[in-house]
C-alpha cells in the first residue's frame, strides 16, 4: 500500500496502511517455516515425511511443514503398536485430513513381536523394560528411514526442547531423521503456539482433544511422560534458567524451585549430552540452542554443586 503525501495550508498530510504489531508467536511460527521451507529447498529435497502420533508435537510439525511447502509435498505415518491408544489413531486420522497431506497405517505390532521373539532366548526370565519400549521407537525409525531412502523426502523429526535436554528421546528411533524442526521449543511453549496456529486458521485444525490429554510416548500401558518428568509448566522453567540464563542450581533454587528437583533435572541434562550430539541438525528460535551454543563435555566426572 503506496504512502499518500498531500501538501495542505501549512502542513503535510501522510496517508499508509499501518500494519497491526506482531506478536512473539506469529514470529516463532515465521521463522519455524522458513527454517523448514530453506532447509529442503536449498538441499534439494521433494519433500517431508513425519510420523504422526496423535499427540502435540507431531501435530504442530504437521503444520509448520504444510505451511512450508504445501499440502502436496507433506506425507504423514501413523504407525500403531499394542499401547497406541484409540484416541491416539482418531486424532491422527482428523489433523491429516484437515490439512488434507496423505496419511497412511502402518502396525509395527509384527515387527515388534518379530524382535521379542529374536530376543527371547537372551531376554529369558527378564521383565520388560525400557529395552522394550525403545524398540518399538526404533522400529518406527526404520520405516520411516526406509520410505525417506526410497522417495527422496526428508524425515522430519518431531522431539522438543525439553526432551532433548533430558534425555526423554530413543537414539535410532524417534531421534532418527534428517531435520528437526521444533528441537529448539519447549514443551509448554508448544501448546501456546499450537493453540494460536488454531486461533489464526479461525478454526480447530488441531484437535482439542490433543491440547488436553496427557502427554505419552504410549510405548507401555497407561505410560505418561510425567512418569520420569516434572510437569512441564515447572521443568521447562527451570531448563529456561540453567540453559538461556546461565544459572547454577542455587540461584535456580532461589526462585522458589525444590533444590533437589533442580538438581535432579540438571543431572539429567548432563548425562544425554552424547544422546543431543547424535540428534539431526534443528532450527535455532532461542539466545542458547543445543549445538554451537551449548558447549557440555559427554564423559566427564564433573557433577553441579
Amino acid at each position: 500500500f503506496p504512502v499518500i503525501v498531500e501538501r495542505a495550508q501549512g502542513a503535510i498530510k501522510m496517508e499508509a496502511l499501518v500494519e497491526p504489531e506482531r506478536t512473539a508467536d506469529a514470529d516463532l511460527w515465521d521463522a519455524l517455516v522458513l527454517g523448514v521451507r530453506d532447509y529442503l529447498g536449498k538441499n534439494g529435497f521433494p519433500g517431508a515425511l513425519l510420523g504422526l502420533s496423535g499427540g502435540i508435537d507431531s501435530a504442530l510439525v504437521l503444520a509448520i511443514a504444510v505451511d512450508a511447502l504445501g499440502a502436496g509435498k507433506v506425507r504423514t505415518v501413523m504407525m500403531p503398536s499394542p499401547y497406541t491408544a484409540d484416541i491416539s489413531l482418531t486424532d491422527a486420522r482428523e489433523m491429516a485430513e484437515r490439512l488434507q497431506v496423505r496419511y497412511d497405517e502402518m502396525s509395527i505390532i509384527p515387527e515388534f513381536e518379530a524382535f521379542k521373539s529374536s530376543l527371547a532366548g537372551d531376554f529369558k526370565g527378564l521383565a520388560e523394560d525400557t529395552t522394550e519400549e525403545n524398540i518399538q521407537a526404533r522400529i518406527r525409525g526404520v520405516f520411516l528411514m526406509a520410505l525417506s531412502n526410497k522417495f527422496g523426502s526428508i524425515v522430519l523429526t518431531t522431539g522438543n526442547k525439553s526432551e532433548m535436554a533430558t534425555g526423554y528421546a530413543t537414539l535410532y528411533g524417534d531421534m532418527a531423521g534428517g531435520l528437526a524442526v521444533i528441537k529448539d521449543v519447549y514443551k509448554t511453549d508448544i501448546y501456546r503456539i499450537g493453540r494460536w496456529y488454531n486461533r489464526r486458521k479461525e478454526e480447530e485444525i488441531i484437535p482439542e482433544r490433543v491440547f488436553k490429554k496427557a502427554p505419552s510416548a504410549e510405548l507401555k500401558p497407561g505410560q505418561t511422560d510425567q512418569e520420569k518428568l516434572p510437569p512441564y509448566e515447572t521443568l521447562d522453567e527451570i531448563l529456561k534458567y540453567y540453559i538461556e540464563e546461565n544459572l547454577d542450581p542455587e540461584e535456580i533454587g532461589d526462585k522458589g524451585f525444590d533444590r533437589n528437583m533442580v538438581l535432579r533435572v540438571i543431572d539429567m541434562i548432563r548425562k544425554n549430552e552424547y544422546k543431543r550430539r547424535q540428534s539431526p541438525v534443528g532450527i535455532k528460535i532461542s539466545t542458547r540452542a543445543f549445538g554451537k551454543d551449548w558447549r557440555m563435555p559427554i564423559t566427564n566426572w564433573f557433577k553441579e554443586s
